[in-house]
């Protein structure tokens, strides 16, 4: 089992709730979302593994079972082309759970008009392999997100 924790602080508020029909879908995967803090932060490796997707505002990590979560940094942020985000490791780089990943500011991101909205992601998932789902009330960067089993 894969217990995915949260990559950075705010409030659950499950991927239904996220302003992006992709998401809320869930058609790139199950799993949730957190509406961040508005400071600037790093979001961190919600497992140990290994970075094996890198961009700016997304990152996707695998770990040793090939389970891969996606932690995507707001909501058509893709379209700031890197501005406000600053890579702190490199793709194929090994990373533990909680290690800084990318630093950014999500009050940048809402100024800059998207959402920063962060969904987090269990790729190539069955909504029934994911246990202890939150999908509600206030997270702290470590805190259990879900466990993939």
């Amino acid at each position: 089992m894969t217990l995915v924790s949260a990559p950075l602080s705010g409030r659950a508020i499950g991927l239904a709730a996220v302003p992006d029909p992709v998401f809320a879908g869930a058609m790139v995967g199950p799993g949730t979302a957190i509406d961040p803090v508005r400071e600037p932060t790093e979001a961190v490796s919600p497992v140990d593994g290994i970075v094996v997707s890198l961009h700016p505002h997304a990152f996707v990590v695998v770990d040793g079972d090939g389970h891969g979560v996606l932690t995507h940094l707001g909501i058509d942020t893709v379209q700031l082309n890197g501005a406000g985000f600053e890579l702190l490791v490199n793709k194929g780089d090994a990373v533990t759970r909680g290690q800084g990943v990318v630093r950014w500011d999500p009050a940048g991101v809402e100024t800059a008009g998207k959402s920063p909205i962060c969904p987090v992601v269990a790729l190539e998932a069955t909504a029934d392999s994911l246990a202890s789902l939150r999908e509600s009330g206030d997270v702290a960067t470590g805190e259990t997100l879900f466990d993939w089993q």
